[in-house]
């Protein structure tokens, strides 16, 4: 074993740690690693010596996957599929969902279901794509990745884009919340229904209320895994709210109380061809969770490409049949009376029995589901922040005060951005076509494309990878402009 001074091994700061060794499989006794575990036995940093090396205290990284376990704590305790399922699906299913209805309004039923199914499809192409280059590249973040591939500039842009998309979808939820339990200005809220008008009537104070009460200590936890049963439980409630949604369209249209919706975009005017490519980057924006696959692999039991691929697979999945479901059935409820936030639609009696009670159900449960997805978008929100802000810093899990500190930070410029965006169709179309589409559908095929004589990239990916980068550097410009302009000819 090498006689070096003890100063050559990096040290943890705080209470107690743990160290094992790794030997190398090759049996080589001249070599081995030091890894250091925090007191939950989570892994922190670790350093090789080689006697073999002349180069005086020089340290190199080497994969632990090659390295048998010696001495140390026990095994992997992270997240299996079902919990990995969950949280990617939270991350996928949530305001976006809302936002479908009105985009089938706008799309015809053919079309929307059409749109639907490919998103999803090239999401998770997309996805794969991420996960294979990150394992390649033994890089930790979405981030990192992209670094890999396009350098330091490049991975600024995507923590940026990470960041604006995150927390815009964070200012989308709590909008809703607002609207669902406050009402808005066409709509009453489900506090006014049942208590008539009082202090609940202030939207920005019951807002305030939710965040400091529910959300706060939620966002609080450092390890995305600790959301998993949360996750469960909010994926739960987003199937309920599609199941009574489709119900209750099933029994109007089986009553003939549903007009026969469009089945095609309208083409007729300009406003409507407008709305027609406003729409579009909406619809990706449904399918946006490469941010958070990464924290999500690096916690998964046994994790390796092919389980995780498995994990992105059920997701898109689960994610189509509940999308098409909620986006058909929302539709045919309320036709071109439709709201951007479809939410706001179930303030008025849906011409069935116990209308007024599944109209209760159906937005308290969806308002307890944003409840419980809000700390998993959050939580990737504040690693990026952390990372690009504090870069070189110990991680989160072993600064609390640093992670309370940007917690309380983030929440309170979230909640000043809920009072200042009219609506979510306003957050979505932009998100939608600038940094939702960014990081789903330009950065991974960058990457996979930068990156392709590592990757093995067969010549079908390879013509996918350009594709999906075509289309959607297209749908970003056709979605920015079209907004400027309807904008402009509003004003």
């Amino acid at each position: 074993m090498s006689n070096r001074n003890d100063s050559s091994y990096s040290s943890i700061p705080g209470k107690s740690s743990s160290y094992v060794e790794l030997q190398p499989q090759n049996g080589s006794s001249d070599s081995f690693r030091r890894l250091s575990f925090d007191e939950g036995g989570g892994f922190l940093r670790s350093k090789v010596d080689d006697d073999d090396d002349d180069d005086e205290g020089e340290h190199f990284e080497i994969d632990i996957d090659n390295y048998p376990l010696v001495v140390g704590p026990t095994g992997n305790h992270g997240s299996g599929v079902p919990g990995a399922v969950f949280n990617l699906t939270t991350t996928i299913i949530g305001a976006g969902l809302m936002a479908l209805p009105a985009t089938m309004k706008v799309l015809g039923v053919f079309m929307g279901i059409v749109l639907i199914i490919l998103m999803g499809v090239l999401s998770e192409i997309s996805v794969e794509l991420l996960i294979r280059f990150s394992v390649l590249c033994k890089a930790s973040s979405y981030g990192e990745v992209v670094q890999h591939a396009m350098g330091r500039p490049a991975r600024i842009l995507s923590e940026i884009c990470i960041i604006l998309n995150n927390a815009g979808v964070l200012v989308v939820y709590l909008i809703i919340m607002g609207d669902v339990m406050s009402g808005s200005v066409h709509h009453l809220g489900v506090f006014d229904q049942l208590m008539g008008n009082g202090v609940w009537d202030q939207r920005k104070l019951v807002i305030l209320v939710v965040m400091v009460i529910f959300l706060a200590p939620l966002c609080s936890l450092d390890k995305i895994d600790s959301l998993s049963l949360t996750s469960a439980a909010s994926v739960a409630l987003a199937v309920m709210f599609v199941v009574v949604a489709f119900a209750v369209a099933s029994i109007k249209l089986v009553e003939g109380k549903i007009d026969a919706p469009r089945m095609l975009p309208d083409l007729s005017s300009k406003k409507a061809i407008l709305d027609l490519l406003v729409v579009i980057p909406i619809m990706t924006n449904a399918y946006v969770c490469h941010f958070n696959v990464q924290p999500i692999y690096n916690e998964l039991e046994g994790r390796s490409p092919q389980k995780m691929n498995r994990v992105g697979r059920f997701t898109t999945i689960l994610c189509i049949l509940v999308y098409a479901a909620t986006a058909l059935s929302g539709y045919l409820l309320f036709g071109d009376d439709t709201e951007s936030d479809v939410l706001t639609n179930f303030d008025k009696d849906l011409g069935i029995r116990f209308s007024s009670a599944l109209n209760y159900i159906v937005r308290v449960g969806y308002i307890l589901h944003l409840i419980l997805v809000f700390p998993v978008i959050h939580f990737s929100l504040r690693q990026t922040v952390d990372t690009l802000i504090f870069k070189g810093s110990p991680p989160l899990t072993v600064s609390k005060k640093r992670s309370l500190g940007l917690t309380l930070v983030l929440l309170i410029l979230i909640y000043i951005g809920c009072t200042m965006i009219p609506n979510i169709w306003t957050a979505f179309k932009f998100t939608g076509a600038t940094t939702a589409v960014s990081l789903g559908f330009i950065f991974p095929p960058l990457v996979a494309i930068r990156l392709s004589h590592k990757g093995d990239l067969s010549h079908v990916e390879m013509i996918l990878s350009w594709l999906m980068l075509v289309l959607a550097v297209t749908v970003s410009i056709v979605g920015v402009v079209s907004n400027i302009y309807s904008i402009e000819s509003k004003s």
